[in-house]
């Protein structure tokens, strides 16, 4: 009768076992399903939200950003920055054709923020051609 018990005492642990993977499974797939809700409810992409992406890294690299662990502001790292803003000049001359006045704008501003933020934080003196109007 010894034997009889230690069998189903597996058996319990099994059945335990088993609600708490059934458990943990629909925890899985209703945050997976909140998830797929959330995404589908993102608008359309714009030309601003990639100029945003960019810009962000853009000020990350100058420093422009705090360790959210720390709260300590993270340190400059130009060569990133300036791979950046050169990333965005390169989207600018590429695009200058089929954008509206109001992207332009928003490109072109975006643009010489950057570039006077990189400037400043470099400590250079000489001041950058100003932008051309069209």
């Amino acid at each position: 009768m010894a034997d009889a018990n230690n069998e189903e005492a597996p058996k319990i642990i099994v059945d335990d076992d088993w609600k708490q993977q059934a458990a943990r499974e629909k925890e899985e797939a209703d945050r997976a399903s909140k998830e797929q809700a959330n995404t589908e409810n993102l608008p359309g992409p714009t030309l601003a939200e990639i100029v945003h992406i960019v810009a962000m890294q853009a000020a990350f690299g100058l420093g422009g950003m705090q360790d959210p662990q720390t709260g300590q502001p993270v340190p400059a790292q130009l060569p990133l920055a300036k791979h950046y803003i050169d990333l965005l000049e390169l989207f600018q001359q590429k695009t200058a054709q089929s954008v509206t006045e109001e992207e332009k704008q928003m490109i072109d501003g975006t643009l010489y923020e950057l570039q006077m933020a990189f400037v400043q934080a470099t400590g250079g003196g000489a001041t950058p051609p100003p932008q051309k109007e069209s």
